[in-house]
């Protein structure tokens, strides 16, 4: 049910652009009432950031367990460079790259996609220990990712093939992840638990 109209929503989005579709349009089209849509999709833009939606808590699932958090992500990150994966932005299927650019373009879109953002950041700092330490290295995490993310999408959005870009995503995800790893590890110390009350661990 879901999937079925957030796939007729997009496509309509796609077709006449996401500000010329209303929701009576898209209920109409995927053969349901606008209360019922309403129902599972509060808001209009919940009907795109439904396909992403799964990815939410990816980040804390990863890291779960994990002795070396940022490894564990970078290694996910780079694996996801090497098949293409759309969460990666290093894909250039035309059906994903037109997601992308209705996601990336549409203002109301990309606001409401921070609250994806701000629901990852927290279901990571969860698994990271919950203490502010957790939660400031869980922002830095996400938007390591995102940026990547970004940089590769916009790039093969550009013109370019995912093939020949593939190499230098990853060196800048190594360098990155390099970068991050430094920082994560001095927020969270040996054992998680430092700043977990917002000062600075001394006394």
């Amino acid at each position: 049910m879901y999937e079925d109209v957030s796939d007729t929503a997009v496509r309509l989005f796609l077709e006449k652009g996401f500000d010329a579709v209303s929701v009576a349009e898209v209920a109409a089209e995927a053969g349901i009432s606008k209360p019922t849509l309403f129902r599972y999709f509060p808001a209009k833009e919940d009907l795109v950031l439904y396909r992403i939606a799964d990815h939410e808590d990816e980040a804390a699932r990863i890291v779960a367990g994990q002795a070396e958090p940022v490894a564990a992500l970078r290694r996910n990150f780079l694996a996801g460079l090497e098949r293409f994966d759309p969460v990666t932005g290093l894909c250039e299927v035309p059906e994903v790259l037109a997601f992308h650019s209705l996601l990336y373009g549409t203002p109301s879109l990309v606001v409401r996609a921070y609250g994806h953002m701000e629901r990852s950041e927290e279901a990571l700092a969860r698994a990271l220990g919950g203490t502010l330490d957790a939660r400031l290295a869980a922002g830095q995490i996400i938007a390591v990712q995102r940026i990547l993310a970004l940089d590769n999408w916009r790039r093969i959005a550009g013109g370019e093939r995912a093939a020949d870009v593939r190499e230098s995503a990853v060196r800048a995800a190594e360098r990155a992840f390099g970068v991050l790893e430094g920082a994560v590890r001095g927020l969270l110390g040996e054992d998680g638990e430092d700043g977990e009350d917002g000062e600075d661990g001394e006394g």
